[in-house]
């Protein structure tokens, strides 16, 4: 499957913004299972300076620098990809889970994709003993970690509640939990922490899911979302679980970036200088080949402070 994609990110202010630092990860990557044909990056006003570095999980962080007033900024990611995944294995397979988690601590590999990086709580992902608890049940001596993986999405897309009211980006995992309640976001990071506190290796990964409209009607221009699944070590590779929509990562998923939590892999951060609110507007489009760009949502924008 072949995908056009395109992020734009508008922000409005409501007075003139003087200095803005800020850092993007808004590009597909290369591997997981899909391939870069283009990517381009626009900004606007035009930033004074603009780099590239790679971090350390090896994805291409982009840092612009706007040192002129301006009263809006705009972001747009357009990029075309190839997602050609092999088919998931079979849930029960693979190694026993005790054997992944000792494995996976007495490594002495520290390339970027090594799963000690992702055994240890993380900013977002700290350890919580009733996560560690709700995940144990579905990890009984001798089963498989990819089985066990598979049993926790499963019965978290049965106890939780998709619910975009009940948490914000700020939201404690904890409390997530303890609601039962949230997005796509908080359903990645506890069951991560889940799966941490077990002693497996979890990373969380950010970038899109193909989105079908309903039957008869047009799919809408920026209507599609940024998504988050979880990436599971599975003692002899990644493997992604989709815990939302409880199902694996296949071709409908596009990579943008992985990391320990949504901290490392946040499309936008940074900082501006400006004392009065500010508008945020968001739209994402995942096309595949052969389709029209979509018409326009004519979404309202998000007041922040």
């Amino acid at each position: 499957m072949i995908y056009t994609l395109r992020h734009l990110t508008t922000y409005r202010y409501g007075k003139p913004v003087r200095y803005a630092r800020c850092a993007l990860r808004l590009q597909p990557r290369d591997g997981e299972g899909q391939s870069v044909l283009s990517s381009e990056l626009t900004i606007s006003p035009t930033p004074r300076t603009r780099t590239v570095r790679r971090d350390y999980f090896g994805l291409d962080v982009v840092t612009f620098l706007i040192d002129s007033p301006h009263s809006e900024l705009r972001v747009e990611a357009l990029s075309r990809v190839e997602v050609k995944r092999p088919p998931l294995p079979e849930p029960e397979s693979g190694m026993p889970w005790e054997n992944v988690r000792d494995t996976a601590i007495s490594g002495r590999s520290m390339a970027p994709d090594a799963p000690v990086h992702f055994v240890f709580p993380s900013v977002r992902v700290p350890l919580d003993p009733d996560v560690t608890d709700y995940a144990r049940a579905s990890f009984t001596p001798g089963r498989s970690a990819y089985g066990g993986a598979v049993d926790l999405m499963r019965r978290m897309r049965a106890d939780f509640t998709f619910d975009a009211k009940a948490t914000t980006v700020h939201t404690p995992l904890a409390e997530a939990f303890a609601l039962r309640a949230g997005v796509c976001q908080d359903f990645a990071h506890i069951m991560i922490a889940g799966l941490r506190g077990l002693g497996l290796p979890a990373a969380y990964v950010s970038g899109y899911i193909r989105t079908i409209p309903p039957a008869g009607r047009p799919r809408l221009r920026g209507a599609d979302a940024s998504h988050a699944w979880v990436s599971v070590w599975c003692g002899d590779g990644w493997i992604g679980l989709d815990p939302t929509n409880n199902i694996g990562a296949c071709d409908d998923h596009i990579v943008v970036a992985r990391g320990r939590d949504y901290t490392d892999v946040s499309p936008i951060d940074g900082i501006v200088s400006s004392s009065g609110p500010q508008k945020l507007k968001v739209e994402v489009d995942v096309i595949p080949d052969g389709e029209a760009m979509p018409e326009a949502a004519g979404e309202p924008e998000a007041e922040t402070a």
